[in-house]
């Protein structure tokens, strides 16, 4: 265990997670304005859109407008995911100033979700890679279902997570956020994978991505912590889901991060009330569930 850190890093992931697989499409004039208040907000590192498939994710189609429409800050890391040299190439054009790569902690949700094995998951990302490197941008990597997966269950293979820690660290991501997909993990397990993990790659190099479907995200958010994680992935209100697992719900609403970590006296430079108001905005401009204790909590009071 390790006292808890001074400070966290949140990596707001609601406009582009928690977008993705809502059923009604949001416009792109809603996601620019989402986008901006919760940079107004003190937000410092956004998902900001997905070069991906169309076809596939269409709530991503307009990617490419979103990053030339936001007004951009200095301070603020706009990222985009990139699945795919072509996706890479597009990140580009659009001046995303960090991308993201991903791959599966199991075979299965491979599979499902990109059609490919781990390992042909890991051979497409090289050359994203060697483009970022190229062009001098950052490279996250995410890993899905690594505390259970849709098809294989929760008993997944921690020693397999660390070596695709490893893996991606070595190829030149500066950072994996670990993806617990469908919300079956527990403190346990949490404390469990990132002990094992950190036999191959440093603690200071991981992210928390944390869904809530079980009510366990907070309690998984604090053994992270506790293991010496000081990067949170949340998305405002609770968006986002998973459209390959029956009832997985969204990813961890960042108004509970906030409202947990300052009562644990930890900075994240994000202002709890601000971030409710776009909750607010994201419950009444984009009709769009309010899936965050804190917020209901507090716009109760107002």
């Amino acid at each position: 265990m390790h006292t808890l850190p001074k400070s966290v890093r949140i990596v707001e992931v609601g406009a582009r997670d928690g977008l993705q697989n809502q059923s009604s499409i949001v416009s792109t004039r809603h996601k620019v304005e989402l986008i901006e208040r919760l940079c107004d907000a003190g937000i410092k590192h956004i998902e900001a859109g997905a070069f991906v498939s169309p076809k596939w994710v269409p709530m991503m189609a307009d990617s490419a407008e979103i990053m030339a429409l936001i007004k951009r800050r200095g301070d603020v890391i706009y990222s985009t995911l990139t699945p795919n040299i072509k996706g890479m190439e597009n990140a580009l054009q659009a001046k995303a100033n960090e991308v993201a790569v991903f791959i599966s902690a199991t075979e299965s949700f491979s599979q499902k979700n990109t059609n490919c094995s781990i390992s042909e998951a890991l051979n497409r990302a090289k050359p994203i890679l060697a483009l970022a490197k190229e062009n001098n941008i950052r490279v996250r990597g995410y890993i899905s279902c690594v505390l259970g997966c849709p098809w294989e269950g929760d008993d997944i293979d921690q020693s397999r997570v660390a070596d695709l820690t490893a893996q991606l660290l070595d190829m030149g991501c500066f950072e994996i956020s670990l993806g617990d997909t469908i919300g079956r993990g527990t403190p346990g397990k949490v404390t469990s994978l990132i002990t094992t993990i950190s036999k191959q790659a440093d603690v200071s190099q991981l992210a928390a991505h944390f869904h809530n479907t079980y009510g366990q995200a907070l309690a998984n958010i604090y053994a992270a912590l506790a293991c010496g994680v000081s990067v949170i992935d949340s998305s405002v209100a609770g968006l986002g889901g998973c459209p390959y697992a029956k009832g997985a719900t969204g990813n961890v609403a960042t108004e509970d991060v906030l409202y947990m970590l300052e009562g644990l006296g930890i900075e994240t430079g994000v202002n709890l009330e601000k971030m409710v108001d776009v909750a607010s905005f994201v419950r009444d401009e984009l009709k769009l569930q309010l899936d965050s204790n804190a917020s209901k909590a507090l716009l109760n009071r107002r």
